[in-house]
């Protein structure tokens, strides 16, 4: 794998990446690419979720499933895009969700960097996809890896929210028996696809009950409102 891994995870994903399975990953990548296939998000961003978020100031980790698969979209951040794309729908209901249970006005854009910067680790289960192909670089070896940053938070003493939205993220969750642990709080509603939303996810409160108990926990809360 290509992009380096931060010096906070790096004791709980090196011995991850030094099993064959992980290397049998990076050898595929790197054939995908010589192949001239587009993967995104380009290499360079693909732990951006780490490195905005060293792993002592997780406060709240929410979980995607795969890298947005449009052109320009992923950076590296679940549920994000870069500057100047439009908020994808999934997006856009979350951010109904954040209205409707804040009170804050919908940002005109997409980018989620201002969340991670305060501890709220973005993590997709697969940390890249090929271009226009959903879900193609599942179960090709990224599970373990980003099983073992979850496990390095759920670990931790300290008291962390899970947010899980959908069957993928809970099923996710259940790999990590660190989760069990009664000093986090875990959140679980439908997904917030147009698909699912209506479902649950709306209304489900997700980022005010993550504050109370941040604040409860003396860890402080998330300020979910996006500049710009």
């Amino acid at each position: 794998m290509a992009d380096t891994v931060p010096d906070s995870w790096k004791p709980a994903l090196d011995p991850v990446l030094a099993t064959p399975e992980a290397r049998r990953l990076g050898g595929w990548l790197r054939a995908e690419e010589a192949a001239g296939k587009a993967i995104y998000p380009p290499r360079g961003q693909r732990l951006r979720a780490l490195e905005l978020t060293p792993l002592d100031s997780v406060k709240v980790v929410i979980l995607g499933q795969d890298p947005y698969h449009g052109p320009g979209q992923a950076h590296g951040l679940c549920f994000s895009v870069a500057d100047g794309v439009q908020p994808p729908p999934s997006l856009v209901n979350i951010y109904k969700e954040l209205e409707t249970d804040l009170g804050l006005v919908r940002p005109q854009h997409g980018n989620l960097e201002y969340w991670a910067q305060q501890g709220v680790l973005l993590l997709n289960n697969s940390l890249t996809v090929e271009a226009h192909q959903a879900g193609s670089h599942a179960g090709k070896g990224w599970d373990a890896i980003t099983d073992a940053a979850v496990a390095a938070v759920a670990g931790s003493d300290l008291p962390t929210v899970f947010i899980l939205w959908g069957s993928h993220a809970q099923k996710k969750a259940a790999r990590v028996p660190e989760l069990g642990q009664p000093h986090h709080l875990i959140l679980k509603s439908p997904h917030p696809s147009p698909l699912s939303a209506h479902r649950g996810f709306f209304g489900s409160r997700p980022f005010s009950q993550a504050n109370a108990f941040l604040a409860e926990q003396g860890r402080g809360p998330i300020d979910w409102a996006l500049p710009g």
